[in-house]
C-alpha cells in the first residue's frame, strides 16, 4: 500500500471525521456512529501476509472457491478494522501519473437512485470515473449498468452484495454489523462479483465494502480472489450529505495520487453541481501539473502495459 505523505493524510484524516456519518448513510441513513468496534492489531508475525502488487483479475471459473478460501484463512487473526487499515490501497501507486474520481451506487432503500447530471458533467467534461455498484443497486438499475459499462469513459467495480462492512468477526462500523466471519466476508465480495460477471460480462478489477470499513482478514480475502480493496484520499460528498460549495472546494483538494470518493445514486444532492463546478479548473491544475484523471485500472496497470 502506498504511502501517503504527511500533507496527503491531514486531508484524509480530516475528512473521514467530516464524511464518517455519511459514509454509512447508504445502509442506515442519518444514524448517530458511535465508535466503530475493532479487533486488536496483530503481531506482525501473526498478521495476514498482503502484497501490495494484486494478480490479475481472474475469470469467474478461476476464483478461489468459498471451500477453499475458508481453509486457508482458518485460525487466521482478523487484524485491525477501520478504513486504513494494511492491505487496502487508498491513494494511487507512486508511478500514477494523476488523480482518480471514483463515485459508490449503494442501493437498498432510499439508495437506488441515479444522479444523472453528475454522470452527465463527467461526460461533458470527458472526466473518467471508476463507479462502485452495490449489487441491490444494479438489481434496480439493470439498464443503466450496460450503458455504463458500455461507456469506455467509466469502468466498473464491486461495492457489495448487501453494503456490509467486510469483517471477518462481525465488527461493526457507525452501528452497521459487518460480515458475520470468513465465509459471509467471501459471499459479500463474490456474489456481487459472480452477478456482475454473469448479468453484465463485468470482470471488477476492485472493492469497496459498505461504510468503507473492513479488517486485515477481509483485506487479504479480496486479494486473494484478485480484487484491490480500494478506499479513499479525499471525500467529496460524505454520502451525498455535502452542499454543492463544500463539494467543489473537496474535489479541487484532489492532486497526484488522490483518490476522491462521491456518490452517484443521490439525485437531488448536492454532488453533480458541486462536482461539475470543480471539473475545468481541476482539469488545468492537473494539466499544468503534466497529470490526468485516470480510471482506478490505468492507474494500478502493470508496468508495461
Amino acid at each position: 500500500m502506498p504511502t501517503l505523505d504527511p500533507g496527503r493524510r491531514r486531508i484524509l484524516t480530516g475528512l473521514l471525521g467530516l464524511g464518517s456519518l455519511a459514509l454509512a448513510s447508504c445502509a442506515a441513513q442519518r444514524q448517530s456512529p458511535p465508535t466503530p468496534a475493532s479487533t486488536p492489531a496483530p503481531d506482525a508475525a501473526s498478521a495476514p501476509t498482503v502484497g501490495s502488487s494484486p494478480s490479475p483479475t481472474p475469470t469467474a471459473a478461476s476464483f478461489p472457491t468459498r471451500t477453499q478460501v475458508l481453509a486457508r484463512h482458518k485460525g487466521q487473526p482478523a487484524g485491525e478494522f477501520g478504513l486504513e487499515v494494511t492491505g487496502i490501497e487508498l491513494g494511487l501507486p507512486a508511478k500514477a501519473r494523476g488523480a482518480a474520481l471514483s463515485f459508490d451506487a449503494c442501493g437498498g432503500p432510499g439508495g437506488e437512485g441515479y444522479d444523472a447530471a453528475l454522470i452527465k458533467a463527467l461526460r461533458q467534461h470527458q472526466a473518467p470515473a471508476t463507479l462502485f455498484i452495490n449489487r441491490r443497486w444494479a438489481k434496480a438499475n439493470t439498464s443503466l449498468v450496460r450503458e455504463l459499462a458500455a461507456d469506455p469513459l467509466f469502468e466498473i467495480a464491486n461495492h457489495g452484495t448487501t453494503h456490509a462492512p467486510l469483517a471477518t468477526r462481525g465488527q461493526s462500523a457507525y452501528g452497521i454489523p459487518g460480515t458475520a466471519d470468513s465465509g459471509a466476508a467471501y459471499d459479500e465480495v463474490m456474489d456481487n462479483q459472480h452477478y456482475l460477471a454473469d448479468k453484465f460480462g463485468i470482470q471488477a478489477r476492485f472493492f469497496r465494502s459498505g461504510t468503507a470499513h473492513m479488517d486485515e482478514l477481509g483485506a487479504a480475502l479480496c486479494r486473494e480472489v484478485g480484487l484491490i480493496p480500494m478506499n479513499f484520499t479525499v471525500n467529496l460528498d460524505a454520502g451525498a450529505t455535502f452542499p454543492a460549495g463544500t463539494v467543489t472546494a473537496q474535489t479541487m483538494l484532489l492532486a497526484a495520487g488522490d483518490v476522491g470518493i462521491g456518490h452517484f445514486n443521490r439525485p437531488g444532492s448536492g454532488t453533480a453541481a458541486g462536482v461539475a463546478h470543480a471539473l475545468p479548473g481541476l482539469l488545468e491544475n492537473l494539466a499544468s501539473a503534466k497529470l490526468s484523471l485516470l480510471k482506478l485500472s490505468e492507474a494500478f496497470a502493470p508496468a508495461g502495459s
